[in-house]
C-alpha cells in the first residue's frame, strides 16, 4: 500500500520531467549564457575574453542611438498594443453577434495573423510606394488627390507606417483572445440585465468587461512580448534607417552586432530588454491577481 502511494506522490513530477528538461535546455541555459556574456569582453570576431563588469552596459548606454532606439520601442509598444487591443475587443464584439457571413468573416479576420510577418510588411511597402503604390493609384482613381503623395517623405512618417502595420498584423490575435471569452459568457446574465433595464453600456461595463477581463490579460501579456521582440517588421519596412531613427531595440542590437560588430554592447541591449519584459509582465499580472483578490 505504501509503495502505491509512493509512486503516486512522484507519478505527477515524472510526467513533468521531461517538460522542464526542455525548458532547461532551451530556455534557462541559453539564458544564463547570454547573463554571462554581458559581463564579459567580446571582440569583433566574437571571442570572449574575460571578465569586464558592466563595461558592455556602459558602451550600450552611450551609444548615440541609444536613447532615440528607446524611445521609438516605447512608443512601438504602446501604440501596437494599445490600439490592437481597442480595435481587437470591437472586432470581437461584432463577432460576437449573429450575422450572415459570420464564418467568413472570422475566416478572413485570421489572415493577416496567420501570414508571416515578412510578407505582410513586404505587401504594406508596396502599398505606399510612391511611384506605382497601390494607395495612390487608388486614391487617384477615385479623384481624392490629384497627384501621388509620398508616404515616406520623413522618417516620422515612415515610423507611423511601422506601427500600422504592427496594428494590423496584431488585432487578430487579440480579436481571438477576448472572443472566446465572450463565448464563455452565458446569456442569462444578459437576459437578467435586459429586464432590469440595463442598456448596452450598462451591460459593457457591468457584464462584458468584468467576465473577459482574463482573457484580455493574458491576450496583453503576450502581445507585450510579441510586439517588444518583433524584428520582420521595422526590418522589412526600414532597416532602421535613416541613421536608426525608425529602429526599435530588437532591429538596432541586431545590426550593431552583425553589422557594427559592437557584440558587448548588443548582448548588454538583450538582456536589458529582457528584464524590461519580466519587469512589465510581471507588474502587470500581479496588478490583476491583486484586484481578482479584492473581489
Amino acid at each position: 500500500m505504501n509503495t502505491v502511494k509512493g509512486k503516486r506522490k512522484w507519478e505527477p513530477y515524472i510526467w513533468l520531467l521531461p517538460s522542464v528538461l526542455l525548458i532547461s535546455v532551451f530556455v534557462v541555459f541559453p539564458i544564463i549564457i547570454v547573463f554571462r556574456l554581458s559581463f564579459s569582453e567580446i571582440s569583433k570576431a566574437g571571442v570572449v575574453g574575460g571578465f569586464n563588469g558592466f563595461q558592455n552596459y556602459i558602451d550600450a548606454v552611450n551609444l548615440p542611438a541609444f536613447k532615440t532606439v528607446m524611445q521609438n520601442t516605447l512608443w512601438w509598444v504602446l501604440s501596437v498594443v494599445g490600439l490592437s487591443t481597442l480595435l481587437g475587443f470591437i472586432i470581437a464584439l461584432v463577432f460576437n453577434q449573429k450575422f450572415a457571413g459570420r464564418k467568413i468573416a472570422r475566416s478572413i479576420m485570421i489572415f493577416p495573423w496567420a501570414t508571416s510577418l515578412v510578407i505582410q510588411a513586404s505587401v504594406w511597402n508596396y502599398i505606399i510606394k510612391y511611384e506605382y503604390g497601390n494607395l495612390n493609384n487608388v486614391l487617384l482613381n477615385l479623384g481624392i488627390i490629384k497627384e501621388a503623395i509620398n508616404w515616406r517623405s520623413s522618417y516620422q512618417i515612415e515610423f507611423v507606417w511601422e506601427c500600422a502595420c504592427g496594428i494590423f498584423v496584431t488585432v487578430p490575435f487579440v480579436t481571438f483572445c477576448v472572443l472566446s471569452g465572450l463565448q464563455s459568457i452565458d446569456e442569462a446574465l444578459y437576459e437578467s440585465a435586459t429586464v432590469d433595464g440595463a442598456g448596452f453600456w450598462k451591460k459593457l461595463f457591468s457584464i462584458t468587461l468584468p467576465l473577459v477581463k482574463p482573457s484580455l490579460s493574458v491576450s496583453t501579456v503576450l502581445n507585450i512580448i510579441y510586439v517588444f521582440n518583433s524584428f520582420p517588421i521595422v526590418y522589412t519596412m526600414t532597416k532602421g534607417a535613416p541613421a536608426n531613427k525608425t529602429d526599435t531595440m530588437i532591429t538596432y542590437l541586431y545590426m550593431l552586432s552583425f553589422y557594427d560588430r559592437k557584440k558587448g554592447p548588443a548582448i548588454a541591449l538583450s538582456v536589458i530588454g529582457f528584464v524590461i519584459l519580466c519587469v512589465c509582465a510581471g507588474v502587470y499580472m500581479l496588478a490583476v491577481m491583486r484586484k481578482e483578490e479584492e473581489r
